[in-house]
Order: C-alpha cells, then structure tokens, then sequence
C-alpha cells in the first residue's frame, strides 16, 4: 500500500513535460490513448498553480482611490512611507499608484489595513 502513495505522490508531482512524456509513453509501449493520460495531467496541472500562489513572497501595495478622507489619506501615506508632505499629496493625488513595492505579506497587509482605516481604497498584487 505505501508503494501506492509514493506512486501517487510521484504522479501529482510531475511536471507538464513529465505527463506528456508518460502521455507518449502509454500509447506508443501499452496502446492506451492521450484522453485517459490527460486524466493524469489534471491534478498535476492544478497542483503547480497553487504552488505558483504560495510562492508569492513579494508584494505591491496600491493606491486605488483616496476616498472621502483625502487628508487622512496623505497623512497615512506621509507616515507609512517616510516621504515628504509633497510627495505623499503627490502619490495619492496621482492614484491609482503603488505606495511600497517588495514587501512582505505581513507589511503589505498592514499597510493596507492603515490605508483603508484612513478612508482609502487599497489593493495589494
């Protein structure tokens, strides 16, 4: 039964050049057609997109809209990013803009929710 596992976990785990290789493999050698392979093809598929999400270290907080509150806003801004009263007007005025780009999940979700408790509109990619 373990050998089954590792089978299994050796299938989810094969690239897209892997299943079409063992695509060719089943119909040229055993006879059984691509169709039934792609089966085997649709977990593998499914798996490296969510693996492509996990690996998301890095992210850009962007200003969508200053909202009502246009002066808490870049106030907000003026704090968060260390920039000049100027420059901090300039950003919001010229929105929709990134405020910080590179940062990690936690910094990127904390700027987000300082933003939006201000009054603004805030997306992170």
């Amino acid at each position: 039964m373990a050998d089954l596992k590792q089978f299994a976990e050796q299938l989810v785990n094969l690239t897209v050049k892997e299943v079409n290789e063992l695509a060719t493999i089943l119909k040229d050698e055993y006879g059984i057609e691509p169709a039934a392979a792609a089966v085997v093809a649709g977990p593998a598929v499914g798996g490296g997109e969510t693996a492509a999400v996990e690996e998301q270290t890095e992210f850009t907080v962007v200003l969508k809209d200053a909202g009502a509150s246009k002066l808490a806003v870049v106030k907000a801004v003026k704090e968060l990013t260390g920039l000049g009263l100027k420059e901090a007007k300039d950003l919001v005025d010229a929105a929709p803009s990134n405020v910080k780009e590179g940062v990690t999940k936690d910094e990127a979700e904390g700027l987000k929710k300082s933003l939006e408790e201000a009054g603004a509109v805030v997306e992170l990619k």
